[in-house]
């Protein structure tokens, strides 16, 4: 065995072996950075630290988010009291790493101890693998700084006592783990059950981590129970537990509880369960029209349940096939089975759970499917702790929050990810496998270590992932290397190097793993899972193209080229793509890691029962300066770079540039394409200049040869631009990853706008054909932005605020017929008015209001900044409608109510107007300008002094209100790239880039996330 000399080698820091006086942060170039943040909403200042120390290479954005979010900001032993030295966390990090190594005895000599630290130092420092954000937070407090913190009630598996033990303080471990799977049994006290989830839960939340659970097992409404009563049912637990979510949430957590509910398609409820949030969307739409704030934090979301985690329903092969054969078998029906009463049990028809489940995730992006017999036919320990391989709790049964973590109930898992961009070479066109390989083993050894000195929040947890001790190690930043590679990301080529790099990582993680286990033993419950787990290794091996029956005669067990207990037919590496690219030492590496995995597997067994899943990366990603998170492509091509003084550049994705130059364009040539990609322009209009920025696409762009385009397709349209990736192509990146990975991929499938129901049905059908264990679909504005109905309804009871505004005109028109009284006032001549302007986000927004002569309000338009696109032509025809309604003498208070609350883009934080700070829609905000026209200031966010709401203003004041200087703060403009999500507020600097991630959101301003990595 060459575990040392594979392992505890110099690779990045040969240097310091020649010049021993240096140190490994001496091969680094470092400078001073000043750190500020502050919030978006409020002004206040969030972070502000001076002569931080980073290394010179580092953009503001990364230092921003590395000083605020990672650095120990109390405790510190010196001046100033806190971190403010990369070097020092990078200390921190990796001695407690080295440490816990020499605990385990995997690190024996000083020499390999040197080894370790500086090659772990540097590649940190140089932004190649990033620990998840329990490690910055938690790990070395104590050895590095004293730090000890108060008992927590966490615990550890004391190997010399042979039993879970509480820990003595909160930082001589670590809390290394992010993910999180919780079981719960259908009991009310006692442990796993319904109050100890509660408990559990909230601790869990505390600590920013995120929970997963299965609540298949809780008894559905109406089921009898012990004591002669009837069950109130899982959804009123379900919502009694979203509301503990929210709680803790809004008691002092930075982010919105991360939490993944899972239920069985068979459970007496899925019915009321699908269609949960769908509904709850529904009152905010409802609440929203009565004027009730609609952000995601406001006060509709606040009365509504189910807004606290992520639901999916787990969907079992025999199920799917059935929605396979609907068109020729339509009755087809399904067992909903009673917990412990037979009496609920009931059969229902496939097709309409189908149809509920794919509308609700139309409308509102819940629920999501998971693929149940998928995920298990891929479960490394189906035998669990006792054995026994029938019994439910030894199953997958559900994910952590974000999904990409799945194993056996009450487990824990830390993860870290690796910046593949790093080791590509632009110029040379190579990839540096050696030194991937080189990360990939050290990076498995630190979170071994992590398990090793870890703690956590229940007995159960740690005892089980002491015995398992599963790791997860994943790739960040691959949408950067396709561009550069010139190939698209929805492409065949991009499929095939994704997936070779993917599952060399998994190969060479076992591997390592093998390793560790030859060196102090496998995980403890191995043995009796072992065939299973070497059956999935085999299937892992064939997908990756080994030659299993060639492999039988070097390692002299027989193996079969052909998949084992799959019920269908994973996708394969396509090696002669890899060839034909001239990527042949690609393919020849992942061939070996997955060979090499088997065979030392066969002989050693694995220290660890999983080590590979693909999590959504969002704040680990910015600190290592990738261009885009996980498996992700790019979202748009424009992006902001953080200045050291405060504020933003904006520039081009600097991945496109070095993809033009590799693709034979000038530097003319490119800097027309650049120019035609952020061109602008000054324009002036009713009185007002402005700096307009087009809209960023690159289609169109003069030079760029039509079969180059598709290499810049982003994940959303660009401004007017028309490509965008295809919701198939990310099926077909998840697809093609799945079977080289050890749990599962956070990624969310991007529709349109215009996306349909059936849509829906045809990308979750194939995703589960081709073998996707979870996906998630969101179609771009379906949060509580539909449009009202737009049938004409003969009800007399029908509201006015109901009416679409053809509806309303329509319905002035009928009550106009035959009365001679009401008829069309015209405005004739110069009329006198006020002009609102405003500002929602990178949009300029010009309302205009004219009187007659006798005060009323005879005219309203609406005019943008944007010439010549739609939202142009759909102000034009939103002010002659309310205009000719005003002519018709329509009360513009009815006017208003109608216009209040509807939501859609653009929205949210409203700049350049005194009194409007936050709006839902342009048409909200035509609604506040009619208010405040009517002195009704009680919709705004800012009222004028000494305004008393029970009043109106009289007329006579209305120049004294247009007129006011008054000192508002302003909010800097913060354009949003990519995807945008309804609530999208951060809710840590409550900045409007929020942008989608994986299967949660990010904040692309200071990298705060909504899941739990």
């Amino acid at each position: 065995m060459n575990f040392i000399k594979d392992i505890f080698k110099r690779y990045y820091t040969k240097s310091l072996e020649k010049d021993v006086s240096k140190t490994v942060y001496d091969l680094f170039k470092w400078k001073k950075v000043d750190v500020f943040l502050k919030d978006h909403k409020t002004n206040k200042v969030l972070v502000d630290m001076k002569d931080l120390e980073f290394p010179e290479h580092y953009s503001q954005n990364a230092c921003d988010i590395i000083a605020s979010k990672y650095f120990r900001k109390a405790g510190i032993p010196g001046k100033p009291g806190y971190e403010s030295s990369m070097k020092s966390v990078a200390n921190r990090l990796v001695n407690f790493w080295c440490q816990a190594l020499k605990e385990e005895k995997l690190i024996t000599t000083e020499k390999d101890a040197q080894i370790f630290y500086d090659e772990c130092v540097y590649a940190l420092l140089n932004q190649m693998y990033a620990p998840n954000s329990p490690q910055w937070f938690n790990t070395g407090l104590k050895l590095s700084y004293g730090i000890k913190g108060n008992k927590q009630e966490n615990y550890y598996f004391d190997e010399k006592q042979h039993k879970v033990v509480l820990c003595d303080d909160n930082y001589s471990r670590t809390q290394a783990s992010a993910c999180f799977i919780l079981s719960i049994q259908d009991k009310l006290l006692g442990p796993h059950s319904i109050s100890e989830q509660f408990v559990t839960e909230t601790k869990l939340f505390k600590g920013g981590s995120g929970t997963g659970s299965n609540f298949s097992s809780i008894r559905a409404k109406g089921e009898k129970l012990s004591g002669g009563g009837a069950s109130s049912g899982l959804m009123s637990f379900l919502k009694a537990l979203d509301r503990n979510a929210g709680a803790i949430k809004s008691g002092g957590t930075t982010r919105r509880a991360a939490k993944m509910v899972c239920l069985d398609v068979n459970h007496p409820e899925i019915m009321d369960y699908i269609t949960w949030k769908s509904k709850e969307e529904d009152k905010v739409r409802a609440l929203g029209k009565m004027g009730y704030d609609m952000d995601m934090d406001g006060e509709a979301y606040e009365t509504v349940s189910g807004q606290n985690s992520n639901n999916s329903v787990r969907f079992s092969d025999e199920f799917m096939k059935k929605v396979d054969t609907l068109d020729k078998k339509p009755e087809a029906t399904i067992k909903l089975t009673g917990r412990v009463d037979s009496k609920v049990t009931r059969k229902v028809k496939v097709k309409d759970i189908w149809e509920a489940f794919n509308s609700s995730a139309w409308k509102c992006a819940d629920p999501a499917p998971q693929f149940d017999d998928t995920f298990n036919a891929w479960h490394t320990c189906p035998e669990g702790e006792d054995g026994n391989i029938n019994e439910h709790y030894n199953r997958i049964n559900s994910t952590n929050p974000c999904g990409e973590y799945a194993f056996l109930d009450d487990t824990s898992c830390n993860l870290a990810s690796i910046n593949i961009y790093k080791f590509y070479n632009a110029d040379t066109d190579h990839f540096d496998i050696e030194g991937y390989l080189h990360i990939i083993h050290l990076v498995q050894l630190i979170l071994e270590a992590s398990i090793q000195w870890g703690q956590f929040p229940t007995e159960d947890i740690a005892r089980k992932t002491y015995m398992f001790r599963t790791t997860g190690l994943g790739i960040s930043n691959i949408a950067s290397l396709f561009m550069v590679m010139r190939y698209p990301y929805d492409s065949d080529e991009a499929r095939a190097i994704g997936a070779s790099l993917v599952g060399i990582l998994t190969g060479e993680s076992y591997y390592t793993s093998s390793l560790i286990a030859g060196e102090i033993g496998p995980f403890k419950k191995f043995d009796i899972n072992k065939p299973y787990m070497m059956r999935v290794i085999r299937n892992h091996a064939r997908a990756a193209g080994v030659d299993l029956e060639k492999l039988t005669m070097e390692s002299k067990i027989k193996y079969s080229n052909d998949f084992e207990n799959l019920n269908y037919t994973p996708l394969k590496v396509n090696h002669d793509i890899l060839d034909k690219e001239n990527l042949y030492y690609i393919s020849k590496q992942l061939k070996e890691s997955f060979a090499k995995a088997l065979v030392s597997g066969e002989k050693f067994g694995y220290r660890n029962a999983q080590v590979s899943v693909l999590a959504p990366t969002g704040t680990i990603s910015f600190a290592m300066d990738c261009g885009a998170t996980s498996i992700e492509p790019f979202f748009s091509h424009i992006v902001y770079k953080k200045l050291s003084g405060g504020g933003f550049m904006t520039i081009m994705n600097p991945v496109i540039t070095t993809s033009l130059k590799k693709l034979g364009y000038t530097k003319d040539q490119i800097e027309d394409i650049l120019a035609y990609v952020l061109e602008k322009q000054n324009v002036t209009d009713n009185g007002f200049t402005y700096e307009k920025i087009l809209d960023g696409k690159i289609e169109g762009a003069p030079h760029l040869k039509d079969s180059h385009i598709a290499i810049f397709d982003t994940s959303n349209k660009c401004g007017s631009g028309e490509r965008y990736i295809a919701p198939m192509g990310h099926v077909k990146m998840v697809a093609a990853l799945t079977p080289l990975i050890s749990g599962a991929i956070s990624k969310t499938v991007n529709l349109p706008k215009t996306a349909s129901v059936q849509d829906f049905k045809d990308v979750i059908l194939s995703s589960w054909k081709l073998g996707v264990k979870g996906i998630t679909l969101y179609r771009d504005s379906s949060k509580a932005a539909q449009p009202l109905n737009t049938s004409l309804s003969n009800d007399d009871d029908i509201k006015l605020e109901d009416l679409t505004y053809k509806q309303l005109l329509n319905r002035v028109k009928e009550i106009q017929k035959g009365i001679k009284y009401s008829k069309r006032e015209k405005p004739i001549g110069i009329r006198n008015g006020t002009t609102h302007p405003a500002q929602i986000d990178d949009v300029k927004i010009y309302t205009t209001v004219n009187r007659r002569s006798n005060g009323e309000i005879s005219e309203i338009y609406i005019t943008t900044d944007r010439e010549g696109t739609i939202i142009t032509g759909l102000l034009n025809s939103l002010s002659k409608s309310i205009s000719v309604m005003l002519q018709y003498h329509v009360p513009p208070q009815d006017i208003s109510r109608m216009l209040r609350g509807q939501k859609y883009e653009p929205y949210g934080f409203v700049q350049k107007h005194p009194y409007i700070k936050y709006v839902s829609s342009i048409s909200d905000l035509v609604s506040k300008v009619i208010d405040i026209e009517l002195g009704d200031f009680s919709r705004c966010q800012v009222k004028p002094e000494n305004y008393d709401k029970s009043t109106i203003i009289p007329n006579d004041s209305k120049d004294e209100i247009n007129n006011s200087n008054t000192d508002y703060p302003e909010i800097s403009p913060q354009k949003v790239q990519g995807e945008r999500v309804y609530g999208s507020v951060c809710p840590n600097c409550s900045s409007t880039r929020m942008v989608r991630n994986g299967t949660c959101m990010v904040c692309m301003d200071c990298g705060s996330t909504t899941g739990c990595s």
